[in-house]
């Protein structure tokens, strides 16, 4: 009987060497391992071990870490959702888990496979949402100037990295951080620290873009970073007021610019330019002349328009250029079209020779182009109509060829008189281009030279 206990104690010892009891029954060969992650994120896992394990396999388990429990190991190396790797200079294994989720949070073991009882090391994982947070400060401020964010931390922390990242998500905020405590000026953003219970972050020459949500973020050792949310809302740098004008060339324009009455006994002024803060002041100009001025507005006159006076003109009368403090005005400048009164008179189908035409005294403006074709179709209407009276004259008499053409010297006076009257109602006409008609003869009209 003693022999067969002896032997099933001895087996018992055997398999206990070869075949290791499940996690519940042993006990961590070090501390517990902390690790912190995000939802969607990456987390990775360090395990230690021992100096002489180095060609011992290791592996990563969950739970009692029973064979089913077991994640991967260093000879699986790579999974959908874990990945090992080992070095063994540090000896240090490290596992990857891949998009967390809340069901990856838990606890797990970092193992290293032995004869006898495997060691192992708990871990215990933490999985948190990949936001921030539940109260947001909310600051206002406007194009082109400056602001301060505040940000709280704990007196704990007054040695620990600060820094601030656009957006939301916690998790790459650091990386993704615009300035940090390390690096206290970053182009626009500025860090200053306290060292008790806050930093402040000033942006500089705000624009539209920089509107938002930022993170402040307290770098930790141990456990996730602490963060605060600041909302920045940057506001349109506006005016009182913003209109339109436009002027005619050689004119005169008047430019009304209204003004807060606390202002009253600042300086006033006019500048052009496309930026307010690097316009050119215009209030200097001979042909610019500020008057009229009252508790709430004054005038700028512009003399003699130019067409390099059309543009972007801002009035106001505060020197720091407050918001609100002045008035955007948009010049446009054009040019007059210049016109002609043309008298239009009928003609008389029935007319006598030698007898004046009766006309109907119709005034019309036209752009002076038309009146030179109206001026061609008058005196083309003319020889038709004269040359339609002669032919039903002679219709009866023997048809000859004129050698010298179909106009007659009836004819030519009269289309010469019809030039001169509309020559007349154009004296000023300038134009090189276009043909003197005050000084056409018959003769000429006659040869076709004009």
């Amino acid at each position: 009987m003693w022999s067969f206990q002896n032997f099933f104690f001895i087996l018992g010892i055997f398999f206990l060497s070869y075949f290791p009891a499940s996690l519940s029954c042993v006990s961590s060969g070090a501390g517990v391992i902390h690790v912190f992650g995000y939802e969607g994120r990456d987390v990775k896992i360090p395990c230690e071990y021992g100096d002489g394990y180095e060609d011992y396999e290791k592996y990563l388990c969950k739970d009692d870490c029973g064979h089913s429990d077991i994640l991967i190991t260093t000879t699986q190396t790579n999974k959908t959702k874990y990945f090992i790797y080992e070095d063994r200079k540090t000896r240090i294994f490290t596992v990857t888990i891949s998009d967390l989720s809340a069901v990856d949070a838990g606890k797990y073991w970092c193992g290293v496979s032995r004869n006898g009882k495997d060691i192992y090391t708990e871990v215990q994982l933490d999985v948190r949402q990949d936001i921030c947070c539940d109260e947001v400060n909310k600051i206002q401020s406007h194009e082109e100037a400056s602001v301060s964010i505040s940000c709280p931390y704990e007196s704990q922390d007054k040695n620990n990295l600060k820094y601030l990242c656009r957006g939301k998500q916690p998790s790459t905020c650091l990386q993704q951080a615009v300035i940090t405590s390390n690096s206290t000026q970053n182009r626009r953003f500025r860090l200053t620290d306290d060292k008790t219970t806050r930093f402040t972050v000033n942006i500089a020459s705000l624009t539209l873009e920089d509107s938002g949500l930022y993170l402040c973020g307290v770098h930790r050792n141990t456990g996730l970073d602490v963060f605060t949310a600041v909302e920045l809302k940057v506001k349109e740098w506006c005016c009182l007021k913003s209109k339109n004008m436009s002027g005619i060339v050689g004119r005169a324009v008047t430019l009304q610019c209204p003004y807060p009455p606390q202002h009253q006994n600042n300086r006033k002024f006019l500048c052009k330019g496309d930026k307010h803060n690097s316009c050119t002041d215009m209030t200097n100009q001979s042909r610019f002349t500020l008057h009229n001025v009252s508790s709430h507005s004054f005038l700028v006159t512009i003399k003699d328009l130019e067409a390099g006076d059309a543009g972007t003109y801002w009035c106001g009368s505060d020197a720091q250029w407050s918001v609100g403090n002045y008035t955007k005005i948009y010049l446009s400048v054009e040019y007059q079209q210049e016109t002609i009164t043309v008298e239009i008179f009928s003609i008389n189908s029935s007319h006598v020779p030698g007898k004046p035409f009766e006309d109907a005294g119709l005034n019309v403006v036209l752009p002076v182009s038309a009146v030179l074709l109206l001026i061609m179709a008058s005196v083309l209407v003319i020889v038709y109509k004269r040359k339609c009276s002669k032919d039903r004259g002679d219709r009866s008499k023997p048809k000859t060829v004129d050698t010298q053409g179909v106009v007659d010297s009836e004819d030519l006076n009269e289309i010469h008189d019809a030039v001169v009257k509309m020559k007349r109602y154009h004296p000023d006409d300038t134009d090189e281009d276009q043909p003197d008609y005050k000084d056409v003869s018959s003769e000429q009209i006659y040869n076709n030279e004009f």
